[in-house]
């Protein structure tokens, strides 16, 4: 699908549809009044018949409305005006974008830009509507023998005075990036495990890299037995598929300025090991390399945008497999930190990649590091689909995060991460245990991370509830590349 915008008026430009708003009070949007005037009153006609929709995401097509160059006019209803947020401007356009893809039109005039919404400039919004637009027609039968049918809709022109061509082009721009770095995390979350292996997700970041121009270093099972790391290493031991550290390197900023870390769980396929799964929904443990997924968008979203910020990115690949050469309940193993872990189950096997990554991660001097995991069921049970679990030492950058959260509408809630619960991480024979019991599992899960953390600010973000869909909407979401995304975009602002 191609974005563009053209200077003029909306009535005045030319394209298969036009699409404005009304709200649930009869009021029209600056747009389809402007379209109501030149068309003598179409829209008004429309609404004494009661015709008009007013709840939000209902459409009307209407055709041979005359007074305008469009060839229709799509009106999209907004609901309540006082009600109209960012994540009810999504559902509209989605809304709408679905329609227009069925009905036979090839471009659209979207002029739902003009639309105001509390914290969002003209800019933030156009941004919006493309990466709502390019999320409607998302498609998942890349391995289907026979494809969905093609919708039509291939253009979006956003109408512009000519004082703001350059900054809605911008925004349009940034959308654009910030929808590919999205679709690439779906894209590799919906992947089965026997093509998007540990392999396969060194070389997307290589392809990534290539493509934009940074560096990407992948070590294999000997370098990082060279480096000590025992607690990695003891995941993928009863794997074929041999485990990959992945170190993207973006250097967008000044030399001496130091990055920003993004450290990602990359089980490709979670099976539990030796303590096994249930076999009911199994198959969605292919997802549980999302973390490392949205390290891969977030890089590639950025790169496009061509953000002046230095970010390097740890992507910790691997299967966890059961087998004769499996680590068992019981087994002790020594981290790079040179700390020793009790591994009492093997299904918690996403903290022990990733704390040798996080120490790893010490040798670039980091200015912060935000480690993203789909890490626990017990954050799903504490904050459901809705929002992502955020654990932080340190309060500076845990507000940060949450002000990213808040202007990207990917939604993040914080949890504690305090001493107490370091309790039940003890064990009698090795300086941790890798599972906490029951209670607060997701806490002391951040906890468990947290003491290999002490040389930066840290935070870690639970995705486990978010990463993913199940039911009927099965699929990944993408997320959260559009949280990751704008806090880095606000540190390199």
């Amino acid at each position: 699908m191609e974005f563009s915008t053209k200077a003029g008026t909306p009535d005045r430009i030319k394209s298969g549809c036009i699409v404005v708003g009304v709200y649930a009070d009869h009021k029209l949007t600056p747009a389809a009044s402007l379209v109501d005037v030149a068309s003598g009153g179409a829209l008004a006609t429309a609404a004494k018949r009661n015709d008009l929709p007013l709840k939000r995401g209902a459409v009307l097509m209407m055709t041979g409305v005359s007074g305008i160059a469009a060839e229709r006019v799509l009106i999209v209803g907004l609901g309540k005006q006082e009600e109209f947020k960012a994540k009810g401007l999504a559902e509209v356009v989605k809304a709408a974008v679905k329609t227009l893809d069925a009905s036979g039109a090839v471009s659209a005039l979207f002029t739902l830009g003009e639309v105001p919404i509390a914290g969002m400039n003209a800019a933030d919004t156009v941004r919006a509507i493309v990466v709502a637009a390019r999320e409607a027609v998302f498609r998942t039968d890349e391995l289907k023998s026979k494809k969905e049918d093609d919708g039509t809709l291939a253009k979006i022109v956003f109408p512009v005075e000519k004082a703001d061509a350059a900054s809605t082009a911008k925004a349009v721009a940034m959308g654009v990036a910030l929808a590919n770095g999205c679709e690439l995390t779906k894209r590799l979350g919906n992947l089965p495990p026997n093509i998007c292996t540990p392999t396969y997700l060194a070389d997307t970041a290589k392809q990534i890299a290539k493509e934009f121009g940074f560096k990407t270093e992948v070590l294999d099972r000997k370098q990082m037995e060279q480096l000590k790391m025992g607690s990695f290493l003891s995941v993928s031991q009863s794997s074929a598929q041999p485990p990959k550290l992945i170190v993207m390197t973006w250097s967008g900023g000044k030399s001496k300025d130091a990055p920003v870390v993004l450290v990602g769980k990359g089980i490709t396929f979670d099976t539990g090991g030796i303590s096994l799964k249930p076999g009911d929904s199994m198959d969605e443990m292919k997802y549980d390399m999302c973390g490392a997924g949205s390290v891969l968008g977030t890089f590639r979203a950025i790169a496009e945008m061509g953000l002046k910020i230095n970010v390097v990115g740890v992507i910790a690949a691997s299967e966890n497999m059961p087998g004769g050469d499996a680590t068992r309940p019981g087994d002790i193993v020594t981290s790079m930190s040179g700390q020793t872990i009790e591994i009492l189950n093997t299904d918690a096997e996403g903290r022990l990649v990733l704390c040798d990554a996080l120490t790893y991660a010490e040798r670039f001097k980091p200015a912060a590091v935000i480690d993203i995991a789909t890490l626990t069921g017990a954050c799903v049970i504490a904050l459901g689909h809705v929002n992502s679990g955020l654990f932080s030492t340190d309060d500076e950058l845990a507000t940060e995060i949450l002000a990213a959260s808040k202007a990207s509408g990917d939604a993040a809630w914080r949890m504690p991460v305090e001493d107490d619960y370091q309790e039940q991480l003890k064990s009698n024979f090795a300086d941790m245990a890798n599972i906490g019991g029951r209670p607060g599992g997701s806490i002391t899960a951040a906890c468990f991370l947290s003491r290999y953390t002490k040389a930066y600010r840290w935070a870690h973000l639970d995705i486990a509830g978010t990463a993913w869909k199940s039911g009927a909407a099965k699929g990944a979401t993408g997320r959260p590349v559009p949280l990751l995304t704008a806090f880095l975009e606000a540190r390199a602002a």
